[in-house]
């Protein structure tokens, strides 16, 4: 399909930062914004079903990460990625993370990668995210 576009990353939570509310507390109140996402039978830009969050903690010694997974793809998304990113954000307002990491590659203007990190070094939800650093980085294809 020429006009393809798919967009795929991940959201952390580094539960080592914050641990000031338990870590099933945090996963439940992460997988509750994404449950209230709308279905894909709906067809939105954001769905509940293309993302996959993590049952259990990942345990790196004294570390704990959660990684929350997501991807899908689109018929020319760029064209409403303002939109998308909205949404996206909205859905990060709601969510306990540390970073948010989104790939965009599209068939007309190539690769994109946006990231998020929050000033506090962490993002608790319903709090103002202060400036999130938001970095566009084009990849050239060489087709």
């Amino acid at each position: 399909m020429a006009n393809e576009s798919v967009v795929y990353g991940c959201i952390t939570d580094m539960i080592y930062l914050d641990d000031s509310v338990d870590i099933d507390s945090r996963r439940a109140i992460n997988r509750g914004a994404m449950a209230h996402l709308p279905s894909v039978e709906d067809w939105p830009l954001l769905c509940r079903e293309m993302f996959s969050a993590p049952q259990q903690a990942v345990d790196l010694g004294s570390c704990q990460t959660d990684v929350i997974h997501f991807g899908s793809s689109y018929k020319g998304v760029e064209h409403e990625w303002s939109n998308w990113i909205k949404q996206f954000e909205s859905l990060l307002d709601k969510m306990y993370w540390a970073t948010a990491t989104v790939h965009l590659q599209t068939a007309f203007s190539g690769s994109h990668t946006f990231l998020w990190q929050p000033e506090a070094g962490i993002h608790r939800p319903g709090e103002a995210g202060g400036h999130l650093r938001c970095e566009w980085i084009k990849e050239d294809s060489l087709s």
